[in-house]
């Protein structure tokens, strides 16, 4: 389990630090500094001992004192530096400025501007500590035109050679979106970013992965006041939570589960594994139903049918034989499929069709309390009114929207989170899923490369298909049919729903990257023997 922390927590736990007497901020600044100090070692590890000229980029806060620790640093190691600082230095909070007049006993600090950069000779390596966490309004004026500059700027002495403290300046830590990104354009792009004691939200969510390259956690010492809290305990500690590799957070209890178990089956009847009911749309567009079963059988439900229109059955039959099929036209027909009380799970939506008899069928199933993932046209039938669905809705549901899908049920969300972010902390899809999430009633995992769950309690989840889990290859059709069948058959089994929802987007993805280029929805189901048995 790896805890996401807003900018707010990450004050909060450095102040109780402070505050407890234990540790300075100046300590903290000089192990902050000695940390980037040592990626950029990693980074470059021919480096260590053939000292390069560097250029460090300090701004007017407590993420400019680590800047000047940064210099000190590696001037001592004897690395040509240059440092540039943006403000006022009489205006530096008190160990900013300490670290700002050790340095000047050093070498000499140069205004940030952006022709002053401009003409600066290049150098190896380049450090933005201009804006960290506590960035709340965009950059304007010089430092806008300076920012739009350098994300604009490729040559391989800045790109490739850039390392941002906390994040890229201009980011937004809170929900991983550029403040005033239509004023100036992107903030730089970064080889990589370090970050201290815990990573940030933001740094998973919307322009973050693209913007950090990638994310080094550099331990400060502030473990102790994470995990226990202020004497007042006013610390909130993190309901958000990133799916790294196996660890998952169960509810607001921190109690965990561990992917490996999904491959855990005891002797028994294939009955005690579920029986997972996926509906299928008419014929010629039955595909959808046929890849949602197989994930729902591969990830070990017990049993799984495809319940078919009439005219579609032979189609199935053609293609199908450990999954059963059965006969369903109509939501009359579901209901008396589903005496059935051993049919424990439901996926409805792939390919159904946005018609009054799906819609029906959808009430049926609600009406029935199983547990149930809606998808695809089970959710965008309720465009028009989706309090209609909201008040059908149980805890025993997943909706698995994608963006076009999310903004039809929750618009006045989806409005919210496409604003032009003019201030910090701009409102982050983790803010939108837990608030849909809230509304509906039921688990909502809001699909994306920055895959985001919400359990109606609050709790939430990321999974971030960035970084070393960057997984384009999912954007193929059908990849999303087979989640839905995979969060159902983990249903079948017994998985609560968030447990499911979060066990499914981690395999889905572990499968893309497994694959590699080429995947096609087709591929997911028949890689999961292989990486479960890998658990």
């Amino acid at each position: 389990m790896t805890e996401l922390l807003t900018a707010a927590q990450m004050r909060a736990i450095e102040q109780a630090a402070i505050l407890s007497g234990e540790v300075s901020g100046l300590t903290l600044m000089e192990r902050a500094g000695q940390g980037v100090v040592d990626v950029i070692l990693q980074e470059w590890p021919e480096y260590e001992t053939a000292p390069q000229s560097v250029t460090v980029l300090c701004g007017p806060g407590n993420n400019g004192g680590d800047g000047f620790v940064v210099a000190r640093l590696l001037h001592q190691k004897g690395w040509r530096v240059r440092v540039f600082l943006y403000g006022d230095a009489g205006k530096l909070p008190a160990d900013a400025r300490k670290n700002y007049d050790t340095w000047l006993e050093m070498g000499a600090v140069e205004a940030l501007t952006e022709t002053g950069f401009r003409a600066s000779a290049p150098a190896a390596v380049y450090v933005d500590a201009i804006f960290g966490t506590g960035l709340t309004r965009p950059p304007e004026g010089e430092i806008a035109g300076l920012l739009r500059y350098l994300a604009g700027y490729r040559g391989d002495e800045y790109a490739s050679g850039l390392i941002a403290i906390d994040a890229p300046s201009g980011l937004c830590l809170d929900s991983g979106r550029v403040l005033g990104a239509g004023s100036y354009a992107p903030a730089p792009v970064a080889r990589a970013t370090v970050t201290f004691d815990s990573p940030k939200i933001g740094h998973f969510l919307a322009d973050g992965p693209a913007c950090c390259g990638k994310i080094a956690i550099v331990d400060i010492g502030l473990q102790k006041w994470r995990e226990g809290g202020d004497t007042q305990g006013s610390i909130r500690l993190p309901d958000t939570r990133l799916i790294t590799n196996t660890p998952l957070v169960k509810d607001n209890r921190e109690v965990f589960t561990d992917i490996s178990k999904v491959s855990y089956k005891q002797a028994g009847h294939k009955f005690d594994y579920g029986h997972a009911l996926i509906l299928s749309g008419p014929a010629t567009k039955t595909g959808a139903a046929r890849l949602a079963a197989r994930g729902a059988l591969r990830i070990g439900a017990g049993l799984v049918t495809i319940g078919s229109p009439g005219g579609a059955l032979s189609e199935h039959a053609a293609q199908l034989n450990a999954i059963m099929l059965t006969g369903i036209n109509d939501a009359v027909a579901l209901d008396e499929v589903l005496k059935d009380q051993r049919i424990n799970s439901l996926c409805l939506g792939p390919g159904m069709g946005l018609t009054d008899t799906t819609r029906k069928m959808v009430e049926v199933a609600l009406t029935s309390s199983r547990k149930t993932v809606l998808d695809a046209d089970a959710l965008s039938l309720f465009k028009d009114d989706p309090r209609e669905l909201f008040e059908m809705l149980h805890e025993n549901v997943v909706l698995t929207p994608h963006a076009g899908e999310f903004s039809r049920l929750f618009p006045d969300i989806f409005a919210r989170l496409n604003e032009k972010s003019t201030n910090g902390p701009a409102y982050s899809k983790v803010e939108a899923t837990r608030a849909a999430a809230q509304r509906a009633g039921a688990v909502v995992l809001f699909k994306g490369a920055d895959t985001v769950i919400a359990e109606p309690s609050g709790a939430m989840l990321v999974h971030s298909a960035h970084y070393e889990r960057s997984a384009p290859w999912l954007a193929t059709a059908g990849a999303g049919d087979v989640l839905a069948g995979m969060i159902a058959g983990l249903m079948a089994r017994g998985y609560p729903p968030a447990i499911a929802a979060e066990a499914a987007v981690w395999l889905h993805v572990e499968c893309a990257i497994t694959f590699g280029a080429g995947l096609i929805s087709e591929d997911i189901p028949e890689l999961l023997p292989g990486i479960l048995g890998g658990l």
